[in-house]
């Protein structure tokens, strides 16, 4: 399937290029989420009269992230658990639960589809995650996991 991009997409193209892509990732994520259009001459035309505004907000998203990053860079993600005897977590620490931990102590709103868990969060220690803010601002951090010490 061939695509117009309406943003810059990391390992993919520039706003405004025509690239070829599955058409699952096509349609089910690009178009869907307003990131490209289908490429015919109606689409491309479009995307080039609207390439200055198309770049701006672009712009604009980038200074977006860039404050989140200044306001999360070399933090360490800390959540207290409780544990089986050997150490493991009970339940695995998902996107979803690192994302609500941003919206609670830094009040930033990052989706969980943006982080990126390299391990499986599933005992205690400590685990490298990447946080894709913008397509060309990626932050790495760690997720502390320790034992929680409250007795019942």
């Amino acid at each position: 399937m061939d695509i117009v991009l309406l943003e810059k997409i990391r390992n993919l193209g520039d706003v405004g290029q025509v690239v070829n892509v599955k058409d699952g990732y096509g349609r089910n994520f690009l178009i869907k989420f307003g990131k490209a259009l289908r490429a015919d001459k109606k689409n491309i035309e479009y995307v080039n009269k609207k390439r200055s505004e198309i770049n701006k907000k672009n712009s604009e998203q980038k200074k977006l992230a860039k404050d989140i990053y200044e306001k999360i860079k070399k933090k360490t993600i800390r959540f207290n658990k409780e544990t089986k005897e050997n150490g493991d977590l009970y339940g695995n620490i998902k996107p979803k639960e690192i994302s609500k931990y941003f919206l609670d102590n830094f009040k930033e709103t990052i989706h969980p589809s943006q982080i990126d868990i390299k391990k499986e969060i599933n005992k205690i220690g400590q685990f490298p995650i990447s946080i894709n803010l913008h397509s060309d601002l990626i932050v790495e951090l760690r997720v502390t996991v320790e034992k929680n010490t409250l007795k019942k």
